[in-house]
């Protein structure tokens, strides 16, 4: 490779300010990794430094009102505006502003009740409905109570023929009132307990009613009922979507361990072939021994003997481990031999038939120069960033770069933005692409650098030591 391609191709992998180290951005262009969406927690709007946040939507307020406030939570305390938050406190402050004199005007002109009890029960049967947004049960059970006084009261006012009885029109409309907030706030049983409680108890005033009363208590009843029943099925629905997505959540993170776990066994089957590779030839090597060296003393032979032994043992407990991992697809595995570097330029000469320009840059050496998991892990990483490109750019420009020295070989796959509007060529996906990746790079103890360029594309740069031993994850 030029000095010039080696430049420009170090120049891309170092990071650069504000670029993502990790792989959770989307690969290549502008469609993410896997179809199946974004992960777990990210969110859909902008991210990062200088990142505005995204305005609230209309629809955003009804998600707050179907959603269920806590036991110490007022209502549409999860609004996204604080004047959403602070709008149930101005409607009750309203409705009692309202409600005070016009319930003692009523009370004192038409009723012609006292001025004191006319007083006394308008603070009783309004003042109660701030405590509404926080305490909804706590309200009820004081504007029912005041107003059962209230309608005892009213038996022996003078005014109290032709008129509304034992509810009066201001105490039916703060009770609706009431009902909603209980309504957004409580649980069903609740509900039809305090509905049920409502109806016993004008029933029992109703064996007290005066004579030439307009009797309410039926009214109240019914519109009571459907308050009720109408914010409880909204907060029941609120309920349901609520359940959907925390379900939702746990689904996608199972989703996501899964798809670690068999990225992980899968790449456990392929370094399987590595590692037996040498366990036979310490067995042959360790047989032979006292064929290919002659003279050794007994007690040689018998050590090279227990190194065969062991070395044969270990090699049968890796197969046994090995049909674990496959599982149903034991009868079935691809016993052909692991891919390297050395089969790097069939699979570029392979994706450019395809119809994708690749151009490969692939060190002198390289192949021979890198341990037997580095060299498979290396190809491996390069033919899923091909096929990330394949997917999700297909016909923009792609390099990769192979190179190595005493101490690390280093992967660089860069592509750049795509001809035309991408269409996705899957609608669905494993997800195994970046998650492999950091997978096999965290096994051979190197680095993954991915992310976006600013023209658009998209590189993947891996560093794998060759010399050094990986440590051990913690």
């Amino acid at each position: 490779m030029s000095k010039r391609a080696r430049s420009r191709f170090r120049s891309v992998f170092r990071a650069r300010p504000g670029s993502p180290s990790s792989p959770s951005g989307s690969p290549h262009g502008s469609q993410p990794e896997s179809a199946s969406g974004p992960q777990p927690g990210s969110g859909s709007g902008p991210v990062g430094p200088g990142a505005s946040p995204s305005p609230a939507r209309p629809g955003q307020f009804a998600v707050a009102l179907r959603t269920p406030a806590r036991a110490a939570e007022p209502l549409l305390a999860q609004a996204p505006e604080a004047w959403q938050r602070m709008l149930p406190y101005a409607v009750t402050a309203v409705c009692v502003m309202a409600l005070l004199p016009v319930t003692i005007a009523v009370l004192t002109n038409d009723y012609k009740a006292g001025g004191g009890w006319a007083g006394a029960l308008g603070v009783a049967q309004t003042l109660p409905l701030l405590l509404a947004v926080t305490r909804p049960r706590t309200a009820w059970g004081l504007v029912l109570a005041a107003d059962t006084v209230g309608a005892v009261v009213l038996t022996q006012a003078d005014g109290v023929a032709g008129h509304a009885w034992p509810w009066t029109p201001m105490v039916i409309i703060g009770y609706l009132v009431l009902m909603a907030c209980l309504g957004l706030r409580e649980s069903i049983r609740t509900l039809v307990g305090v509905w049920l409680v409502t109806g016993v108890t004008g029933a029992l005033l109703n064996a007290f009613k005066p004579d030439g009363v307009t009797n309410t208590v039926a009214l109240l009843f019914v519109l009571a009922g459907v308050m009720l029943a109408l914010t409880g099925a909204l907060r029941g629905l609120g309920d349901a979507r609520q359940k959907v997505a925390e379900q939702e959540s746990i689904s996608e993170a199972e989703r996501a361990r899964r798809t670690l776990l068999e990225e992980r066994a899968r790449i456990a089957r392929e370094l399987h072939d590595v590692v037996a590779h040498h366990m036979s030839v310490i067995t042959v090597q360790a047989d032979s021994a006292p064929y290919r060296l002659p003279g050794m003393a007994e007690p040689v032979r018998e050590e090279f003997a227990a190194i065969a032994s062991s070395a044969r043992e270990s090699l049968g407990e890796m197969r046994r481990l090995l049909t674990v991992l496959r599982g149903d697809e034991a009868n079935g595995a691809d016993r052909t031999p692991q891919p390297g570097l050395g089969r790097l330029q069939q699979l570029v000469e392979a994706t450019v038939r395809a119809g994708q320009p690749v151009e490969l840059a692939l060190a002198k050496g390289a192949a021979g120069a890198a341990p037997p998991a580095v060299d498979l892990s290396a190809y491996r990483i390069v033919q899923e960033a091909l096929a990330n490109v394949v997917r999700h750019a297909p016909g923009a420009p792609t390099h990769i770069s192979v190179t190595f020295d005493e101490e690390e070989l280093l992967v660089l796959v860069v592509n750049g933005p795509a001809r035309d509007a991408v269409v996705a060529l899957e609608t669905s996906g494993t997800g195994h692409g970046l998650v492999g990746m950091r997978e096999r790079v965290r096994l051979t103890g190197g680095t993954l650098d991915t992310g976006p360029l600013p023209d658009g594309g998209f590189r993947v740069a891996a560093r794998m030591p060759i010399n050094t031993a990986p440590e051990e994850p913690s």
